[in-house]
Order: C-alpha cells, then sequence, then structure tokens
C-alpha cells in the first residue's frame, strides 16, 4: 500500500490533469489571494483565505469548509484552478483545525460557523453570488445549513455524503465500524497509533477509546451505544435536524454518490428527503465508485465512467453562477456490468418487479444448495457462529479504513467456510437487468438470545468466477424493521428481511446469480456477540448455533427488483 504521502502526491498529479482538461477553460488570471481570522457568532476566529478573480467585480463565489488540514494543499490547489475560471473562492477551516481557534469536536459547530460566514459573504458588495462544493465531512458542512443559507447561495454541490445519520452509521443495530472506528481514531484531535484490528476487535467496545486510544471520546460512545433509530440521540437535536434538512431546502443541489461508497445508503435517503422546490431542480448521480471516486468494479468493462470530480462540479456551477440558468431534475444512474448510463427523472427508474428465487436445500452444501424460481420441498442447513472467528469483508459498500477490500471484488469459492451458506441458480437465459433494491428474507432459528444474519449477492460468470453485486447483514432484534429492539425466543423459527442499499446492476445471459448466508461481515459491521443489548457493552462473546429454513411451509428467497423496459 502507498504511503498518505504518496497517495496525495498521485492524487495532486490526478487532479490538475483533471483541470488542464476540463471543458470549461481560463478565463481569469488570479487577482489577489488573502488570508485572514473570521469572527464567528461566539467571537471564535476560523482561519479563511480568499482567492479573487483579476477584473471582475462582483463575482461568484465558491465556498468550501474542511477540517482536514492534511488535505490544505489539494484544496489550495482547488481553490487557484476554480479561481482562473472567474469565480471567487473561500476556504474556510473549520474551528479547532487547519490553524482556526476553538476546540475541535465533530459536527458540533458546523452549521453555526458555516451561516456566520455566509452572512459574511452576503453583506461583501464583492460577491454577486455563492455556490457551495465538498465531498464527503466537507459536504456534511453543506448539508448541515442548506436550509437557511441566505439569498446569495444560489447552489450547492455535495457528494458521498448523506443527512440520515443512522443509516450512515448502523444496519439494524450493527455498527458500521470499519467508516466510524476508522475516522473516529484518525479525527479524535490527538494522535492514535494503537492497532486498527486490535481496536475494532476490543470489547467492551465502548471502553476502547481510553484503553487503546488514551483519550475518552463521548462523541465515539455515543455513536456506538446508541442503536435504536428512533432513540433520544438520533432523533433530537443535531441528527434530526440535520435529517429534516432536505426538507426545508429551496436550492437546487447536484448530489453525486458510488455504488460502494459508505454514504450511499444516507445519499439515497436524502434525496427522497428534498422538498419538492429543491429536487424539482436537483441531480442525483450515481456511478461505480468508492469514496474518493475511484472505480469500484472489478471483472467486467468499466469505459464508459462518463465524468469526474472537476468537469462534473464546474459544469454545475458554470450553469448556474455563470449563465444563470436552473437545471432540470434528473437521475443519472451507471449501469454495472452494462457499462452505460441511464437517466431518468425519478429514483429508482420506474419498471421494477420483484422476482424471488428461492432457496432450496437439494444437493451438498460443499457444491452449493440451490436458488429456484419456484418453491421446492421444505429443507434447512445448520451452522456454529463464533463471534471470534468472523467472516472478513472482502467486497463490500461500506468500508472506508479497509479500502483495499471495498467494491465488487472476486470471492471465494461456494461454501468457503463452514459457516458460510452458498446457493446457486441455474444460468440465465437473457439478459437481466437489477434496478432498486434487492432483498434477501429468511427463515431462521438460533439458540442465542440476539444474533445477526448477513447475505452477499453474486454474479457467477460462466468461467466460474463470481463478483459482489450487494450485501448486508441484519440481528433477530431488529428484525422488524421499526428501528427499535425487540424480543427473541431462543429456538423461535422467525422472519428476517435483509435490506440492501440500492444498484443497477445488468446480470448477463448465461450467467449465475449465487447467495452467501453467513451472521457476520467484519470489519464492515461490528462482529455481533449473540447477546442481547447494544453490541458495544459486551466484554465477552457466546457462539450460537444456527439455523435457515426454506421452501412451501418457510419460503425463503432473494428477492430481484428486475427492471421491465417497455
Amino acid at each position: 500500500m502507498p504511503t498518505m504521502d504518496e497517495m496525495l502526491k498521485q492524487y495532486l498529479t490526478y487532479t490538475q490533469k483533471l483541470f488542464d482538461e476540463c471543458p470549461l477553460p481560463v478565463t481569469n488570471e488570479i487577482g489577489g489571494v488573502e488570508e485572514f481570522m473570521l469572527p464567528m457568532d461566539d467571537g471564535v476566529r476560523l482561519r479563511t483565505t480568499l482567492w479573487k478573480p483579476a477584473g471582475k467585480t462582483p463575482y461568484p463565489l465558491i465556498l468550501l469548509r474542511s477540517c482536514y488540514p492534511g488535505q490544505e494543499v489539494l484544496l489550495r490547489l482547488k481553490a487557484e484552478e476554480v479561481c482562473k475560471r472567474g469565480f471567487g473562492v473561500m476556504l474556510q477551516w473549520c474551528r479547532g483545525t487547519g490553524g482556526s481557534e476553538g476546540v475541535w469536536e465533530p459536527n458540533i459547530y458546523d452549521r453555526a460557523d458555516g451561516l456566520a460566514t455566509m452572512r459574511w459573504l452576503q453583506d461583501n458588495p464583492e460577491v454577486e453570488s455563492i455556490g457551495y462544493w465538498g465531498d464527503s465531512y466537507l459536504a456534511y458542512t453543506g448539508w448541515c445549513m442548506a436550509d437557511a443559507v441566505p439569498d446569495k447561495c444560489k447552489t450547492m454541490y455535495l457528494g458521498v455524503y448523506g443527512c440520515d445519520r443512522h443509516v450512515s452509521a448502523y444496519q439494524d443495530g450493527l455498527f458500521r465500524q470499519d467508516i466510524l472506528t476508522g475516522w473516529a481514531m484518525g479525527n479524535a484531535g490527538v494522535p492514535i497509533t494503537a492497532d486498527y484490528m486490535a481496536s475494532c476487535r476490543y470489547r467492551p467496545q465502548v471502553e476502547v477509546d481510553e484503553a487503546l486510544w488514551g483519550v475518552k471520546l463521548p462523541w465515539y460512545r455515543d455513536w456506538i451505544t446508541n442503536t435504536d433509530r428512533d432513540c433520544e440521540y438520533w432523533s433530537q437535536g443535531l441528527w434530526q435536524r440535520l435529517k429534516e434538512t432536505p426538507g426545508r431546502m429551496k436550492i437546487p443541489v447536484f448530489i453525486r454518490d458510488g455504488w460502494y461508497d459508505h454514504h450511499l445508503g444516507s445519499a439515497i435517503a436524502t434525496y427522497r428527503y428534498l422538498s419538492e422546490e429543491s429536487r424539482s431542480h436537483t441531480t442525483l448521480q450515481l456511478g461505480p465508485w468508492n469514496h474518493s471516486y475511484g472505480c469500484a468494479l472489478t471483472g467486467q468493462s468499466h469505459e464508459n465512467l462518463k465524468d469526474d470530480s472537476v468537469s462534473s462540479p464546474m459544469a454545475w456551477f458554470e450553469k448556474i453562477l455563470l449563465k444563470k440558468e436552473l437545471p432540470e431534475a434528473e437521475v443519472q444512474c451507471y449501469v454495472c456490468g452494462g457499462d452505460e448510463w441511464e437517466t431518468s427523472k425519478t429514483f429508482p427508474a420506474p419498471g421494477s418487479v420483484e422476482t424471488p428465487l428461492y432457496l432450496d436445500f437439494s444437493g451438498k452444501a460443499e457444491d452449493a444448495y440451490k436458488l429456484s424460481p419456484k418453491r421446492t420441498a421444505n429443507g434447512q442447513a445448520q451452522y456454529l457462529y463464533d463471534p471470534k472467528n468472523p467472516v472478513k469483508s472482502y467486497g463490500a459498500e461500506s468500508l472506508f479504513t479497509s479500502r483495499e477490500y471495498v467494491g465488487s471484488l472476486r470471492q471465494p469459492p461456494v461454501s468457503w467456510r463452514g459457516d458460510v451458506l452458498s446457493f446457486l441458480s441455474a444460468p440465465f437465459d437473457s439478459d437481466v437487468e437489477i434496478n432498486g433494491s434487492i432483498k434477501v428474507r429468511l427463515y431462521v432459528a438460533s439458540d442465542a438470545p440476539d444474533t445477526a444474519f448477513s447475505a452477499k449477492v453474486m454474479e457467477v460468470f460462466p468461467d466460474g468466477s463470481a463478483y459482489n453485486i450487494r450485501g448486508s447483514i441484519t440481528t433477530l432484534a431488529y428484525r422488524g424493521h421499526s428501528g427499535r429492539r425487540q424480543s427473541y425466543t431462543p429456538g423461535q423459527i422467525v422472519e428476517v428481511e435483509i435490506d440492501m442499499w440500492e444498484i443497477v446492476w445488468l446480470i448477463k445471459a448465461g450467467s449465475r446469480l449465487r447467495v452467501d448466508i453467513s451472521s457476520s461481515d467484519f470489519p464492515q459491521y461490528a462482529v455481533h456477540p449473540n447477546r442481547e443489548g447494544p453490541w458495544s457493552l459486551h466484554g465477552e462473546t457466546d457462539a450460537a448455533n444456527q439455523t435457515v429454513y426454506g421452501g412451501r411451509e418457510y419460503p425463503s428467497a432473494v428477492i430481484l427488483p428486475v427492471r421491465v423496459k417497455k
């Protein structure tokens, strides 16, 4: 793996190349660069840099707010190149970072500080209009104030983030550990040298900050102990206000995300929460990318990627801030496997029909069980799930710290572990487009009072190679998707549904579909301890005997959203 310095150097070179190839031409020289400490409402001063285009007053301005001083060289490169294209640019550092005063505490001050900065720009006669641009946390700093910006702010371009924080943090009670534990370690405000995997495995996790990191992080403890979707932590205050922000927005926004970005689920939810006024001029673009907009597909063609992280925002700001035009609503989705883009007015595109393939337990586990279009005789299979030996995440959509394992990757052979059940369909006789959210419905039992069940859906090509399409997990405690924990009696057969994030994927004629069922996917998700209560509070774990049922009485199935085009 390259070092962080090597990665930054590579990214600088790549970003310069993108600007050199950008269709929006250089029109101005940089007229001046000012750096100053801008006072916030409470008197704390934030380090702020302003680039002005030469010979152009008033000018449209693009604002960026960041908490990542390690990216300063890259952000300054972007600011200079954008300024040469006729925009003013303001770069500001969140409090407690990059030379700004105050104490760094993630998320808390960004709305108030962002709006104070917007008001300063609103009152600046040199600024004609404002656009906001950012990815990841830099997108959060835009989203968190998007419903209250002043009149000069005309639009935002926000990528790889969303406003439903619980979706970004949890899947049915299990924490998305690879993004948020890793992020906490890198943004704790002090250097942390503890081993990452040892940190993820530490129990009880609620004590890992003081035990291994040497600092107490109340905000991380809040994240990992508040598992219920409708608990006070998520349904009131900062996170509830953020969730409600899209519904109060008035300005158009370009929402850009990747099929294999850990914020995808939240970004899609955010698009659906948008007010009609905002959505009617908004673009949602979903491509085959990871969190850094790198292509996350392997094993098949991906030549038609269409866009990049420079020309797309430049075209958006040119249209709204320079030409002063309002865009029409549009959804752009890359078809994985088809290597093409589909556009529509809604998401997902209309025309998908839920099509089940049922778990069929005929055959031998080592050769893979079957997936059948019709229900078959009742059957079942068992395995032992030991939290001390979890299935490792490899090919996934919600990884970041373990970024080398994110995306669609070649998978191990069927039934590659004793705690993995594989099911394989017959070859498809024609191309089939999956467009929407795949679901896996299971009838299960366990001898534990609570446990997890995971599923991974793959396309198996004629040569036998398998590549993951989607994966997800659920727990018995959150099996009703109500967001609230419920009880389970060991040995009871219950229905669970494993929901997966949306995807547009073309399964080609001659390919098969494969589904693997297990009980872990680590570190994408925290390891379930097979005990009741929040995962982060348990110091010990238990092994659990799991049973999966299928057939006429228990119609376990993978349910595909197959798009039927007219």
